[in-house]
């Protein structure tokens, strides 16, 4: 992320006195009502501000933007990790057509797959599997919303290796004190999205400084998460409302376990064949042939 988009609302802050009467109108709407300005069109801005809709377009075009969808694509990063949860409750409100939710999110998932399915790097994929297959320890970091996604992952991972430690505890000092002995040739796996978590961003730094391999699952390459990785799989995970969407980060993850699994599909197996029938022997599983009476 440059710069300029990383610090956009401090950036219209500093240049609203060079700014013409009508920049200063948009630059102070804007400021105002970030969380609803993220999401409307240059048009209605320009309603909103009293200036024409060319007005706004050269207002982005003066802060560096080759035009308004550029500008507006950086607001709504920035917003991604300012809102509170309330606020994207409300700024989701203003966009959605509350007639019908359940198509909204459902089609917003489906776009999310389908840039991650564009945009992501094969090679770096690619990369990932060998580092894990490689590793002497895996561990694996995800808390508050990104716990999920973390305990799936560990999950499978654990019917594939013997050596995996899932680290998703709600408490700083205890998640140091269970990668305190990762070193050179052990993988972290660490998975947070917007807002960010602190506790991961410094696991992932003191594992990279140890000598580990650090593994980023994230939305974007100048995240906090990926700045602290050796490798970051990446995938949008926009809000749909104030709930953050993980569709995207959890199909790379089903895609990270499906081709580690193919690649030790002989182990993977044997080990399933083992499981099946502990499972049937304890009766893990309802197979559809209970009695009732």
């Amino acid at each position: 992320m440059e710069e300029n988009h990383q610090n956009l609302i401090s950036k219209i802050e500093q240049n609203m006195p060079r700014m013409s009467k009508g920049q200063r109108a948009i630059a102070a709407y804007l400021l105002a009502h970030y969380e609803e300005a993220a999401y409307i069109t240059a048009a209605r801005i320009g309603v909103e501000a009293g200036v024409s809709e060319s007005t706004v377009v050269r207002f982005a075009m003066e802060l560096g933007f080759e035009g308004y969808p550029h500008f507006q694509k950086a607001l709504q990063e920035e917003m991604k990790g300012r809102l509170t949860s309330v606020q994207r409750m409300r700024a989701a409100d203003r966009l959605r057509k509350k007639d019908d939710v359940l198509g909204a999110v459902l089609l917003s998932d489906m776009d999310k797959i389908k840039q991650t399915f564009e945009r992501i790097d094969r090679q770096i994929f690619d990369r990932a599997v060998d580092t894990i297959l490689g590793a002497q320890k895996i561990y694996i970091l995800g808390v508050r919303s990104a716990a999920p996604l973390a305990s799936f992952l560990g999950f499978y991972f654990n019917l594939i290796f013997d050596h995996v430690r899932l680290v998703h505890t709600t408490s700083v000092s205890e998640m140091f004190e269970q990668i305190l002995s990762v070193q050179e040739g052990d993988v972290v796996i660490g998975i947070s999205f917007p807002r960010y978590s602190k506790r991961t961003i410094k696991a992932m730094n003191y594992a990279r400084n140890s000598g580990a391999t650090v593994i980023a699952i994230t939305d974007k390459d100048k995240s906090p998460i990926a700045d602290n990785a050796d490798l970051a799989l990446l995938a949008p995970s926009d809000m749909a409302s104030f709930v953050d969407s993980l569709v995207a980060p959890l199909s790379v993850i089903n895609a990270l376990i499906a081709a580690i699994g193919y690649k030790k599909r002989d182990l993977v197996s044997e080990r399933l064949e083992k499981l099946e029938r502990v499972w049937d022997e304890y009766e893990v599983y309802d197979k559809g042939d209970v009695t009732h009476v």
